[in-house]
């Protein structure tokens, strides 16, 4: 079979047989009387062959070694080439992200998407002063997408970087919830903190929404963040949580001034004052936490409070019966 026919019927051109047979990849077995190359069955085959092994990503010389060398090993080459094709694939991902974040935006002219480019590197800079920047102007100069700000503030351990990405988030727009929600569910318990942190300092229903479901959260950080989010925001379910914090001497302090918000409302004071004087009947034999759970009652008005603040100044514990004495000394002075 003459070399047109061969090109034909392999979809190979010409010229790239030509090419092929330089590269000693192929030659044809036999010539014409007037010289022209003709292909033989297996020749035809070994095209095949190339080709195929090309399609998996092969370059030329190792489809050579793959074809000709029989001490060849398949397994290496092929775990080199998944390798590489999941790198190739993370930068095809990260580019895609990138020029749909760019569309997303709408800029305006090319120096409006040039400036948007230079912001999102900065996000992604090594040093922690450029970050920070980056996330300063994304309010006051060219707004960067909303979900890199959130894929940001979800993989920043830098503290000032990620205060200032939540800052610039809860200015934002749409506020980047969906990708903080997501957030919440990592296997990642750092990155669960950093969305419940964020989420926390944007102040609308549909935050406060995604922070009352966190409330059944597996994790007792995220947890914890939710509910002292939303006892600032006057939501009671947040109640036991924040009773749980208090008695484990976890964020105590916060817990015991978000019930102290919470208990402003009458309807909720004595309430709070209750499920405090349970967990005092509850974790009796742990002393430091029943001093904290009376230490607790102090910002809880109402009767209910007061009387267990009374039965509290006869306890057997000393720390404890001083501290609830003092409590009724400020109470009674106010």
């Amino acid at each position: 079979m003459l070399i047109g026919d061969v090109a034909r019927r392999s979809g190979v051109s010409a010229r790239m047989l030509r090419h092929y047979e330089s590269l000693g990849l192929v030659r044809p077995t036999g010539r014409t009387g007037a010289g022209y190359r003709e292909y033989s069955g297996e020749d035809i085959r070994r095209i095949f062959h190339i080709e195929s092994l090309r399609s998996l990503g092969l370059s030329l010389r190792e489809v050579g070694l793959a074809l000709d060398d029989p001490g060849f090993r398949p397994s290496l080459l092929v775990d080199d080439l998944i390798r590489q094709t999941r790198e190739r694939l993370a930068r095809e991902t990260e580019l895609l992200t990138r020029l749909r974040r760019i569309d997303a935006a709408e800029p305006a002219d090319w120096q409006d998407v040039l400036q948007m480019v230079a912001l999102l590197q900065d996000l992604g800079s090594q040093s922690a002063g450029k970050r920070q920047q980056a996330a300063l102007s994304s309010v006051d100069e060219v707004p960067v997408p909303v979900d890199a700000l959130a894929e940001a503030a979800l993989d920043e351990s830098d503290p000032n970087v990620a205060g200032a990405l939540r800052w610039a988030l809860a200015q934002s727009g749409d506020r980047g919830l969906p990708r903080l929600a997501d957030g919440l569910h990592s296997p990642v318990a750092e990155v669960r903190k950093r969305a419940v942190q964020a989420i926390a300092e944007i102040p609308d229903d549909e935050a406060t929404a995604l922070l009352h479901d966190a409330l059944t959260s597996h994790d007792t950080v995220v947890r914890g963040y939710a509910a002292l989010a939303l006892g600032t925001r006057g939501v009671a379910d947040a109640i036991p949580t924040l009773v749980e914090m208090i008695i484990e001497g976890t964020n105590d302090t916060d817990a015991a001034d978000a019930l102290g918000a919470l208990a402003s409302d009458p309807a909720l004071a004595d309430r709070i004052a209750t499920s405090l004087v349970d967990g005092l009947t509850r974790d009796a034999s742990e002393s430091s936490a029943r001093r904290r759970l009376t230490q607790a009652l102090a910002d809880i008005p109402g009767t209910t409070a007061s009387r267990a603040l009374t039965d509290l100044s006869h306890d057997e514990d000393q720390a404890v019966a001083l501290t609830a004495a003092y409590i009724l000394k400020l109470r009674d002075a106010r």
